[in-house]
């Protein structure tokens, strides 16, 4: 696999999310945290993904993303949660509108199935 792009979801001093796309589709989402000496993250992909293709995405993740922030770290420490998207939650989902429902959801309890 190759062709990875990473498109930035939010950033902080010490962090940074960004959703990961291979050829225009999403295929996971990665949360990378600063320490003086150490980066960590939690890298978020489909069962699918071999550990090869992990593997590889990581090494991307490394030289494009965390070497470019961080060259001189220690290590490099990555948690991978392999599996399926279930729902997104937000605040909107929440709010109460007494006039629409949301057709996934009549019930209107804020969740959405993807």
């Amino acid at each position: 696999m190759a062709g990875y792009q990473f498109e930035r979801e939010c950033r902080t001093p010490q962090s940074e999310s960004y959703i990961v796309e291979l050829d225009e589709e999403e295929v996971g989402r990665i949360d990378i945290h600063y320490t003086n000496s150490v980066a960590y993250a939690t890298l978020c992909v489909p069962e699918s993904l071999t550990s090869e293709d992990i593997r590889e995405l990581i090494s991307e993740v490394d030289e494009r993303l965390v070497l470019t922030t961080d060259p001189f770290r220690e290590d490099f420490v990555v948690t991978v949660w392999a599996g399926r998207e279930s729902a997104v939650f937000s605040d909107e989902d929440f709010e109460e509108d007494g006039d629409e429902e949301d057709e996934d959801d009549p019930e209107g309890n804020g969740y959405r199935q993807r």
